[in-house]
């Protein structure tokens, strides 16, 4: 099962960058384009729709790509691109317990094994953390003001489909040891995330077809993250007889860093 996702995943990843370099070779016969490379160093932290599960820890990440930019009127471009988001995530630390992440190989003891339930039973105050790899395909309007002389700004609100590669994770917790540090959590990360964001910053023009891009954004998942269905502890009976349905959100900050020609 796990291969066939993997296969199908990789058709849709094959397609998405089919149709983005078809786009650019047509546009670029007509309207004027500007390509780019960013480096960006992200810092990003999850949330939950739930007082009983708290943000707690932020990641240091980066995201590397490639940046179109296609003119359609003075000032004014539509930009996508292409790219990998490295380390997104962040802690979620449970009030209750629970059997998290069960669909994963935790390398827990037995002692943390519940024979009613059959799952390993995470203590309560359990933080998870998560750290994320996404190919991501941006999309987005910029809107720049007129050069005061080698500088000019922008603003630029965009939506990203995020698509996960890779998913790790690390458990910390009343008596977990080290096992958990290091864990393989891609069936417990859903395979597609959305957000949308906002990007403001300056170019600073270094010759004449060559720019430097700084500045700052915001990027807020709007999709669920995390998988649902793990038996939770009830605060009623103390057994495992709940399941967990929250939604986990990622939100990131990115100092944006780049040059276009």
């Amino acid at each position: 099962m796990t291969l066939t996702k993997n296969k199908g995943l990789m058709k849709k990843i094959v397609v998405l960058l089919a149709f983005f370099t078809f786009a650019l070779t047509a546009t670029a016969q007509e309207e004027p384009l500007r390509f780019g490379f960013q480096l960006s160093p992200t810092f990003s932290w999850m949330t939950a729709n739930t007082n009983r599960i708290n943000s707690s820890g932020t990641n240091l990440g980066i995201k590397v790509g490639m940046i179109g930019e296609f003119y359609f009127a003075d000032n004014y471009a539509f930009t996508s691109g292409i790219g990998f988001a490295f380390n997104h995530g962040g802690t979620l630390q449970h009030e209750r317990a629970g059997c998290y992440w069960d669909r994963s190989d935790l390398g827990l003891s037995q002692s943390f094994y519940d024979s009613t339930a059959m799952c390993y039973k995470l203590p309560e105050g359990v933080k998870l953390q998560y750290k994320i790899q996404y190919l991501e395909i941006p999309f987005g309007l910029k809107m720049s003001t007129r050069d005061f002389g080698y500088i000019s700004y922008f603003l630029e609100p965009m939506l990203t489909l995020g698509i996960k590669t890779q998913a790790n994770g690390s458990v910390e917790g009343r008596g977990i040891g080290n096992d958990a540090e290091k864990v393989n959590i891609k069936k417990e990360v859903n395979s597609i995330n959305l957000s949308y964001g906002l990007n403001v910053g300056a170019e600073y023009s270094i010759s004449e077809n060559t720019s430097l891009v700084g500045g700052l954004g915001i990027q807020v998942g709007f999709t669920d993250v995390t998988q649902d269905g793990d038996p939770v502890e009830s605060p009623d009976t103390g057994q495992l007889d709940r399941q967990d349905n929250s939604t986990g959100q990622n939100t990131n900050l990115i100092i944006r860093l780049g040059i276009m020609f």
